[in-house]
């Protein structure tokens, strides 16, 4: 269920940014989208705004309909200094793990930008392995405009991702569940097993995994 809009949306998260960011003239905002799906990548953005910019409708991605997040990427998109992003699929989530997977799609999506931040604010409680300073901010996407606006352009470009597996992979319903574990998805996987775009290490698709090669061997 959409969470309402916190207090904090626009405005309040713009003033949380001039507050926090002190010296620094060029800061980004970092968050990912992903963690908890079994299928699918996990997709980071970094996005640094103009000087500022004011988008009173921005809010954490979580709080907003998927048409308010499609139009807001294409407010954002215009009013950001830089904006890039990062993915991580499904094999190196399964080699390493989803949480060093987040970490590496963020830390590219940073080194990708087209300008070097001096401050980086990073949803949750995390350190990206870059020579620039950086705030942990737990709950990031609910206060600061940068991270919010990093958390829509990650949300939206992952969810047009599923969409397109979904295309390769209709039997899964991607375009509904966009991979996360809802009832429908999991009977989908019950009946047809993983399909490649599926993240084997995750305990649900391993175990059904195992159940269609144990029902393989025994025909």
């Amino acid at each position: 269920m959409r969470r309402k809009p916190t207090r904090r949306a626009g405005t309040g998260l713009r003033r949380f940014d001039r507050r926090i960011c002190g010296e620094a003239e060029i800061l980004a905002g970092v968050d990912e989208a992903g963690r908890g799906p079994l299928a699918g990548p996990v997709v980071a953005s970094a996005v640094v705004l103009k000087p500022g910019v004011r988008i009173p409708e921005l809010d954490d991605c979580k709080n907003l309909a998927p048409e308010q997040r499609e139009k807001l990427f294409h407010t954002i998109m215009l009013e950001a200094k830089a904006v890039s992003w990062a993915s991580v699929g499904e094999r190196l989530i399964d080699s390493t793990n989803i949480l060093r997977a987040s970490i590496l799609a963020m830390t590219w999506a940073v080194e990708s930008l087209d300008v070097e931040p001096e401050l980086l604010l990073v949803d949750g409680p995390f350190r990206l392995p870059v020579r620039i300073e950086q705030k942990a901010l737990v709950g990031g996407d609910g206060c600061s405009l940068s991270v919010a606006a990093a958390s829509v352009i990650a949300k939206v470009t992952r969810d047009r991702m599923m969409l397109e597996l979904d295309r390769v992979y209709p039997q899964y319903l991607f375009k509904h569940n966009k991979g996360y574990p809802t009832k429908a998805h999991l009977e989908a996987l019950s009946r047809h097993g993983p399909c490649p775009a599926h993240r084997m290490s995750f305990a649900p698709v391993k175990l059904q995994a195992q159940l269609s090669l144990i029902e393989a061997w025994q025909l």
